[in-house]
């Protein structure tokens, strides 16, 4: 089972797109909402907060206010705001406050091309992760992982396409660095290692793959709960996976994510009372699904 969950919110409820102070009020509604679940269960818990990423002046005050009073980790953000992409130098104040704050942020694809207009789910199964390609390179580009070293980028569904199309950004960069490299002169690889990716990508082959791109530090568990494209059983992929030593697969599962949250282990250790009631709360719900399966079966 899961022992500790990452909590943030869902992308569709990130709101850029609406006026500056109803996103804020929305915000910190979500921000206090995940703040308190944390609280109330510190050793089951981790928080992320959402921000109005499209007035960064407003964006770094709820953000001062979800490290410093709310005791949130960090931050999740979309793989662009609005019109900006990730290296627009409008929210690169916010970015380096999250350095100085030390808060992490984790980049989830959203608002994909094609959405309502394409058919056979393409915008999930294909925009989407060249959304989140398309915020890694932006942020390689733009200069932004250059100029803030320290600061701790995690992205959603193994990265989406970066990996798989890494030849060819790299390729781009060096036919032409009058396109590519305007911003930033270093090769695009020079930065694997720097940010982390997701475990979610379905597939043995390509979990061996973005751990060797990136580095076997730099997975984290990822489940994309609750939605169809989410692994089912978080985890399942990694534990399978027979050519994968006990040693990696719990830094992938666990120590690497520790990592990201800059937490510890300690933080999280439970005594004997608190171990029976998580397991008298799983039980629970384990007997009331039961209940409520059997009785959709006589219903029907």
């Amino acid at each position: 089972g899961v022992d500790v969950q990452v909590l943030s919110t869902v992308p569709v409820m990130f709101n850029y797109s609406a006026k500056p102070e109803d996103t804020l009020d929305l915000a910190r509604f979500l921000n206090d909402d995940i703040a308190a679940v944390c609280r109330k269960h510190p050793k089951r818990f981790v928080g992320l907060g959402t921000l109005p990423m499209q007035a960064p002046e407003l964006a770094i005050k709820e953000l001062r206010r979800c490290v410093q009073e709310l005791g949130l980790v960090g931050i999740e953000i979309g793989s662009h705001i609005n019109d900006w992409a990730l290296s627009d130098e409008n929210l690169f104040p916010i970015f380096e406050e999250c350095e100085r704050l030390g808060a992490c942020i984790f980049v989830h694809p959203w608002d994909m091309y094609g959405i309502g207009k394409d058919k056979y789910w393409l915008p999930w199964l294909v925009q989407m992760p060249a959304e989140t390609s398309h915020a890694i390179c932006s942020l390689i580009f733009g200069g932004v992982l250059r100029r803030l070293p320290k600061l701790k980028f995690a992205f959603a569904h193994g990265g989406g396409s970066f990996c798989a199309t890494l030849g060819r950004i790299e390729w781009g960069w060096v036919v032409r660095p009058d396109l590519c490299a305007v911003d930033n002169d270093v090769n695009p690889k020079e930065y694997l290692g720097q940010f982390w990716l997701d475990s979610l990508v379905h597939d043995p082959k390509m979990l061996h793959h973005i751990t060797e791109t990136v580095g076997e530090n730099r997975i984290i568990l990822g489940s994309d709960y609750p939605f169809p494209l989410g692994e089912h059983h978080p985890g399942k992929l990694i534990e399978s996976m027979k050519d994968m030593s006990d040693e990696l697969k719990l830094k992938l599962l666990w120590h690497n994510g520790l990592e990201f949250i800059g937490k510890q282990h300690k933080e999280f250790e439970r005594d004997d009372d608190e171990l029976a009631e998580s397991a008298a709360a799983t039980a629970g719900t384990a007997a009331a699904a039961a209940a409520a399966a059997e009785k959709k079966k006589e219903q029907s």
